[in-house]
């Protein structure tokens, strides 16, 4: 069988012991059989997410020089504006306009590795612009943190593992992420690219969780179930929708389902769709060693591969992690940042994406050889990755 609906958990039961078991089954079951979720009752203020959205949406209505101030390629964190058109997801181009954020870091030593450019401060727009816009953006990225991490507790505690199970995969620092996007109407887009539709393409997110705010009434966030239909997920408020990443698919022995979704470009005449999608982060020093899960969660996770027929996956985007085919989280990540913004490689690195482009030519030419096109992840906050220790190795980067 495979999933036609999303289910909806109210976080506010695993609060309460009586309520807590329940909760639990019925996370288990979205974590084997769909890894697409809402949540209500997060414990976020509604006055707060309120703020989120109308402070998010206020950052499009910028001058088109005040929102360059704060472009992307500016630095070399990946922090920061994107114009619209300019990120790239399966070989096509994501029709979406975004401002990438996250917690706040200095800027790395020059003894420190390559991918600690990762972390860096945020480049926030104009305060004389819009005042507000920081000081909201960084209690929701706090709050979201706390959320993310109790919530992958929970996740533990469904697979009948102590709640602090993933806690050594996180820095006491650790870096979360947050985009704030606007997809465009079809009749915004270049004539030539409104057949696509493609607000960004399918992709899996790659760490361990995600949490998207629909700031928005439109439709177009879609999930794909195992028999390769596409799931609508409308928004309903009060809720966010959880996304569960191939990092914690690897570390679950496949037991968490890391789901393939897209979103698709809203039709002329509706009106711009905004999304404010929070990534929790992992180490970028991590080598992504599983957990020990009992043998009852996994005989669970053969039991829902039997009922949905082994080999018979149908998915746009391939799994790629498996194990003691990366060394360190923070090199493949690099180079699919790389991979996702070309201008911000072209301006910091430009060795790591001559190599990048090297192996695309490549699987181009193999992918034609054998009468096909290869599907590659991009990466969305950040996540559509490529295998990552090969990927860094073929490439001859040492990062």
């Amino acid at each position: 069988m495979s999933f036609r609906s999303i289910p909806v958990l109210d976080l506010s039961l695993a609060s309460n012991l009586d309520s807590k078991p329940s909760f639990l089954d019925s996370l288990r079951h979205a974590l084997l059989e769909v890894g697409f979720l809402y949540i209500k009752n997060t414990g976020i203020r509604d006055e707060l997410i309120e703020d989120v959205i109308t402070q998010g949406k206020a950052f499009f209505d910028l001058p088109e020089n005040k929102k360059l101030e704060v472009q992307m390629k500016n630095a070399p964190s990946f922090l920061g504006y994107n114009r619209l058109g300019n990120e790239i997801t399966a070989h096509k181009t994501d029709w979406r306009e975004q401002i990438d954020l996250s917690t706040p870091h200095p800027l790395p030593k020059p003894i420190d590795p390559l991918y600690y450019n990762l972390l860096a401060p945020n480049q926030w727009p104009d305060p004389t612009s819009l005042p507000c816009f920081r000081p909201t953006f960084e209690s929701y990225i706090r709050q979201m943190s706390h959320l993310s991490i109790h919530f992958t507790s929970l996740i533990a505690e469904a697979l009948h593992l102590p709640p602090q199970a993933f806690d050594r995969f996180f820095d006491k620092d650790q870096q979360h992420k947050l985009k704030i996007i606007k997809y465009p109407d079809m009749a915004s887009l270049p004539e030539d690219q409104r057949e696509q539709q493609q607000g960004v393409g399918p992709h899996k997110d790659s760490m361990l969780t995600s949490y998207l705010l629909q700031a928005s009434h439109h439709r177009g966030l879609q999930a794909q179930n195992l028999e390769g239909e596409w799931i609508d997920c409308p928004p309903i408020p009060g809720t966010l929708v959880v996304a569960i990443g191939q990092g914690l698919e690897a570390l679950t022995h496949g037991v968490c389902k890391s789901t393939t979704h897209r979103v698709l470009s809203p039709a002329a005449g509706e009106g711009p769709r905004f999304s404010i999608p929070f990534f929790q982060g992992v180490s970028y020093d991590a080598t992504f060693e599983s957990v020990d899960v009992p043998p009852e969660i996994l005989k669970l996770r053969d039991e829902a591969l039997g009922r949905r027929g082994m080999g018979e996956r149908k998915d746009d985007v391939e799994f790629t992690f498996t194990k003691g085919r990366w060394g360190h989280l923070g090199e493949a990540t690099l180079v699919n940042r790389v991979k996702s913004h070309p201008d911000v490689g072209e301006r910091w690195y430009p060795g790591i994406l001559k190599k990048v482009r090297e192996e695309e030519g490549r699987k181009k030419r193999e992918a034609g050889e054998k009468g096909k096109e290869t599907v590659v992840n991009g990466v969305d906050g950040d996540g559509k990755m490529e295998g990552w220790k090969p990927l860094a190795e073929r490439l001859g980067i040492v990062v």
